[in-house]
């Protein structure tokens, strides 16, 4: 053993100094305090809150969660009390709790509301980093989402980046044909980091009225069945950028972790792991902490991207080195 056990999971992530590198994923966690009754939120890396918008929402109507066999899909419709409640109730709350950094996950129908709420967000001082979600469709557009047009999604990121000099994480989506060239551009704009994946459209239907069972017909498909494709999408991203990858899609276990660490991701986030597990965090936790002993590791870091063609060497290289 190599390293001491404090400091196998330590890291720096996108100028955020973590105790480890594991992360909520936005919209699974509440606002961070909801799971007290199982474990101190204060044992993961960051808090990544729930998504933030202008104005208040109630989310979608009608049937908003469907399980799946190896999964659930969700149509809520960013639900949130808007950031006017946030800033008045809940960062003071945060600010009492909370040790640990957090991450505001932001949305817009259009991009002057993203401009709008990052200001916004640039000024509350409990949150420590921006994940800026390019998913939302835009209403000018057609109801595309930011992430999915290559033009807006530089846009978005660079418009945004301009009013904040917080750290800039942007959740890329995965329903696109070509997420790395995504990735470049956001990178080029000025994103600090990048998470991915954001969850896959799906759809459910009810065979006895005939009818999609989700009120919004369509919702994301998240869990199990859908870390394949996470996993290969971080690796393609990996190969094609130079900032960190915070990980999500299917996460539930240290192995599911090590798996993004070996692609490319620096952190990771669990999401739906939560709602089957809500220990599952503090499991994979100490199961990465047995995993570096067990293999000599003094960092957690000597992995990523350890399954790319060299070792991972260029890409560790790449990140760690700024």
């Amino acid at each position: 053993m190599r390293g001491g056990i404090l400091n196998f999971l330590k890291m720096n992530f996108a100028g955020l100094d973590l105790e480890n590198p594991i992360m909520t994923a936005s919209g699974c966690f509440g606002f961070g305090l909801e799971y007290k009754d199982y474990f101190d939120p204060n044992e993961l890396g960051a808090v990544l809150i729930k998504g933030l918008t202008p104005e208040p929402r109630e989310g979608n109507y009608g049937i908003r969660i469907a399980e799946t066999p190896a999964g659930m899909l969700n149509s809520v419709g960013l639900e949130n009390p808007g950031i006017d409640y946030f800033e008045r109730e809940t960062a003071p709350l945060l600010e009492r709790e909370l040790k640990v950094p957090v991450i505001a996950n932001i949305n817009g129908k259009i991009l002057e509301e993203y401009i709008e709420i990052a200001e916004r967000a640039e000024a509350i001082d409990v949150i420590k980093a921006i994940e800026l979600n390019i998913s939302c469709p835009n209403v000018k557009d057609g109801g595309m989402a930011f992430g999915a047009n290559p033009d807006m999604a530089a846009k978005v990121t660079r418009e945004v980046r301009r009013v904040t000099k917080k750290p800039l994480i942007v959740k890329l989506s995965p329903n696109v044909t070509d997420i790395a060239g995504i990735a470049k551009l956001v990178e080029a704009e000025g994103a600090d980091a990048l998470s991915l994946i954001n969850t896959l459209l799906g759809m459910s239907i009810d065979i006895n009225k005939k009818k999609p069972l989700l009120g919004n017909i369509f919702g994301g498909l998240s869990g199990p069945a859908v870390k394949p494709v996470a996993l290969r999408m971080v690796y393609q991203v990996s190969n094609a950028v130079s900032i960190p990858l915070l990980g999500m899609g299917g996460i539930s276990t240290a192995e599911d972790a090590l798996e993004f660490f070996m692609a490319g991701a620096s952190a990771i986030s669990v999401g739906t792991g939560f709602f089957q597990n809500p220990l599952a965090a503090v499991e994979i936790k100490q199961g990465l902490i047995n995993y570096c002993t067990e293999n000599n590791l003094s960092n957690i870091n000597e992995i990523v991207a350890y399954a790319h063609t060299d070792d991972g060497k260029a890409y560790r290289k790449r990140i760690f080195s700024k």
